[in-house]
Parts: structure tokens; C-alpha cells; sequence
């Protein structure tokens, strides 16, 4: 029963193949897009730090940090950009500017602290692998000076998620699958016409369709991590050459996400080994994956912009 089912399925598909194909690539886009369309309804309930079972306010003093950020980009419509206080330890970012929703910024709360002022982040409670993490022990001691950052690492690390909003780059991983999609089937409808496979056994361009479909997606998975990279070294680039001080903000926010990740590979043990490398990058979480550029390439990457002199 099921066998007929699927030839008959597979028949309505090359009959509507047009059709379909532009549905599912408008699906496939919109599906994408939507959390960067609804940022308010969908990114910031996910990301939203709670404190005592109330959202957690921005005190005025990270506001005042993230509006003069604003004005060392360019941004001329700063009311498009919202910051809220989020969880983790990077911020993070959805919208897209010109649209009525605009976008979000959601800034960490170890930004509070900084290399100056250590004691917000002392009153915290860290648990890692089902222990709390005792601030004066040496590992402790490692991680609490890694999350602490001057105000230069911070301005440099909501200036990359500001450039990554301003250059629609949403748009851009938005538009991935579906031109993937698009290219795929395109594609094979041409190699299938070319070889004949059309007149061939129904058995024979099924293996071809299978095929196809497999080489599809790891050409989705490529050209997502060929983009990704693409765009950190283009956010960093761009954040880093505001001047001198964001640049070296830079420099301090990777070496210190590169020391906290080490500090993590240990206090983890053998879940650590797994994901951080020594140096402090990230293992692949797949064999042929490498979703983000490396830490210590976007750190080198900053560096040589420091060394050139009109930087």
C-alpha cells in the first residue's frame, strides 16, 4: 500500500514541481525570518534574564553604555534599537531595523561588572556541572576575571551585534535555505533531463533523487558555515574599525572568552574535553561543521588591524 502511495506522491510532485518549489522556498524564508519579524513576541521571551520571577531591568548605566555605542557606529535611527537584559555571557541580537518591530539587543548580565567593579558578579550563583562554583578557588578565580570586562570589550561587543543588525544579516541566513532549496531541485531537474533519466526506471531515479537530496544538504551545511564565517570576520572588522579603543576592546573580549573556555574545559571535566579545545576554541559539534570562525582567528584578525597604522 505504501509503495503505490509514494509513486503516486512522487508523480503529483514532478507534475507541480513549479508550484511547490516556490511555496516551499517562501515557507523556508518566512519560517526564518519570523523571530527577526516579532522580535518583542519570540527572541526576548527566549532570552530574557529573571531575577526573583520578574524580568530583569538594564541598570542606566549599561543604557548609557549601549546609546553611546549607537552614536560610535552611525546609527541615525537609534530608536530601532532596543537593549534589554539577557541571559548567557554574549550579547545576542534579532530584528531587523527598518521594520516597525525594529530590533534587539540583549546585553548579558556579567556586564554589569567590570574590570573595575567586581562585586556584582561575586553575588551571583554559577552552577557548573551540578556544583556551584566557589568564586575564591583558583578555577574561580580564573573564570570571574574572564567575564569581567572593561567598557571597551563591552562597547566592542554590542558594537559587532549592532553591525550584525544594521546589515540585515538576518536577510541573509534568512535567504540561505530557501536558494539552497531552490538551487537543489533546479538543479537536479536539469542533470535528471541531461542524463535521460526521465525514461529511465522508476527505481533508478529514486537512488538519483535520494542522492541529490543528500548532496543538497550538506551543501546547505557548507555554504551556511561559509556565510557564518564570512559574517563574524565582516562584524569584527567593522566593530574593531571604529577606533583604536574598540579594536583593543576586541582583542580583550576573544582572549577572555579564550581564558573562560579553558576555565569551563576544566571545571567540566570530561564534558569540557569534548567541547573546548585547549587553546579555548570550540570543538566542531559535527564532524564537517564548523558553524562560527574560530575565536583566536577573529582575535588575530583584530590584531592585524591594530598593527596597520591608520586604524
Amino acid at each position: 500500500m505504501a509503495v503505490p502511495f509514494l509513486w503516486k506522491a512522487a508523480v503529483l510532485v514532478e507534475k507541480h514541481r513549479t508550484g511547490l518549489l516556490a511555496v516551499s522556498c517562501a515557507g523556508l524564508f518566512g519560517a526564518n525570518l519570523s523571530y527577526h519579524v516579532f522580535p518583542e513576541q519570540t527572541f526576548k521571551l527566549w532570552y530574557q534574564c529573571w531575577t526573583k520571577g520578574q524580568p530583569a531591568e538594564l541598570s542606566e548605566k549599561l543604557r548609557s553604555l549601549f546609546h553611546d555605542v549607537l552614536e560610535d557606529v552611525g546609527v541615525k535611527s537609534m530608536n530601532c534599537y532596543q537593549p534589554f537584559a539577557a541571559f548567557g555571557f554574549h550579547p545576542v541580537s534579532a530584528g531587523i531595523p527598518w521594520l516597525p518591530a525594529g530590533s534587539l539587543v540583549g546585553i548579558p548580565a556579567n556586564f554589569t561588572s567590570t574590570v573595575e567593579d567586581r562585586q556584582e558578579i561575586v553575588n551571583r550563583v554559577v552552577v557548573i556541572n551540578g556544583r556551584e562554583v566557589d568564586w575564591e578557588s583558583k578555577q574561580g578565580l580564573a573564570l570571574k576575571e574572564a567575564l569581567l570586562f572593561s567598557p571597551e570589550a563591552q562597547k566592542f561587543a554590542i558594537a559587532r551585534e549592532i553591525v550584525y543588525l544594521q546589515s540585515n544579516s538576518p536577510v541573509v541566513y534568512a535567504a540561505l535555505p530557501p536558494a539552497c532549496l531552490a538551487g537543489t531541485c533546479l538543479s537536479g531537474v536539469a542533470v535528471k533531463q541531461l542524463l535521460g533519466l526521465y525514461s529511465g526506471p522508476r527505481v533508478l531515479r529514486g537512488i538519483y533523487n535520494i542522492t541529490i537530496a543528500a548532496v543538497g544538504l550538506v551543501g546547505y551545511f557548507l555554504a551556511y558555515d561559509a556565510v557564518s564565517h564570512a559574517l563574524d570576520y565582516r562584524m569584527d572588522r567593522k566593530a574593531a574599525t571604529i577606533s583604536k579603543d574598540y579594536a583593543r576592546g576586541g582583542v580583550e573580549f576573544y582572549n577572555k572568552i579564550l581564558s573562560r573556555n579553558r576555565t569551563l574545559r576544566t571545571l567540566l571535566g570530561k564534558q569540557g574535553e569534548k567541547i573546548y579545545a585547549p587553546s579555548g576554541n570550540l570543538f566542531p559539534r559535527y564532524w564537517f561543521r564548523l558553524k562560527h570562525a574560530p575565536y583566536t582567528s577573529r582575535r588575530d584578525l583584530i590584531v592585524n588591524i591594530l598593527r596597520v597604522p591608520q586604524a
